[in-house]
């Protein structure tokens, strides 16, 4: 059963346009129609991208069981239409929900934005390193000196490879917007940069973690 309330016989869900209505009328403020009207958008939308949450910070929500069930039928359905109609069903339960579990959902997605940025972040790096060690003899030196661990032989091997791979400039197809296709020691290269990228910033967490607990 929902939580809410009763008002001359009529039954009234926390967090529902009604409830906001009566709650403002109580504390003598004037919330318009359109206040409520961008209220009921904002939760829609939020209501759209809970469709998107990873399934570990899903399962950490204490969600209704029927909104879950129309989240999960939200992310089977795809004609337009039907996708449509679903998200409308969703933002109706969604708007049937406290604001503190409101404010739990918006926490989540918070969180996993963050963690696309940092990945974001680290596919950047991890492209720069590749474009510099292809580019600049000195980039191999300087990456040994910062990553001790990587295999030296292997990364030279990579970078003589992928510079004797490297395709020749096509005038016709920069003009179209079309990206050269790379070698397989380009890419090679790029998975070792970004394995050793991702082990040197693991070991900096479980550093970091030892302190913590020290």
């Amino acid at each position: 059963p929902k939580k809410g309330y009763f008002v001359r016989g009529q039954f009234v869900a926390e967090g529902s346009e009604l409830d906001l209505q009566l709650k403002a009328e109580l504390k003598g403020t004037d919330v318009s129609r359109t206040d409520l009207k961008k209220e009921s958008a904002e939760i829609q939308k939020l209501g759209e991208a809970l469709v998107t949450l990873r399934g570990d910070l899903l399962d950490a929500l204490t969600l209704p069981e029927k909104l879950l069930d129309a989240l999960a039928e939200a992310g089977r359905i795809t004609n337009f239409e039907g996708k449509r109609r679903q998200m409308q069903f969703v933002g109706k339960l969604m708007r049937g929900l406290d604001e503190a579990t409101l404010d739990a959902v918006r926490e989540a997605l918070d969180t996993q934005r963050a963690g696309s940025a940092r990945e974001t972040l680290a596919l950047h790096e991890a492209e720069r390193w590749r474009d510099d060690l292809i580019e600049r003899d000195e980039a191999v030196g300087e990456w040994l000196t910062k990553y001790p661990g990587t295999d030296s032989q292997q990364l030279r091997a990579l970078v003589r490879q992928a510079r004797k791979d490297r395709p020749a400039p096509d005038a016709a197809a920069v003009s179209k917007g079309l990206a050269p296709r790379q070698s397989r020691s380009y890419r090679e290269l790029f998975q070792l940069v970004r394995e050793q990228l991702a082990q040197a910033r693991d070991e900096v967490a479980d550093d970091d973690s030892e302190d913590d607990d020290a």
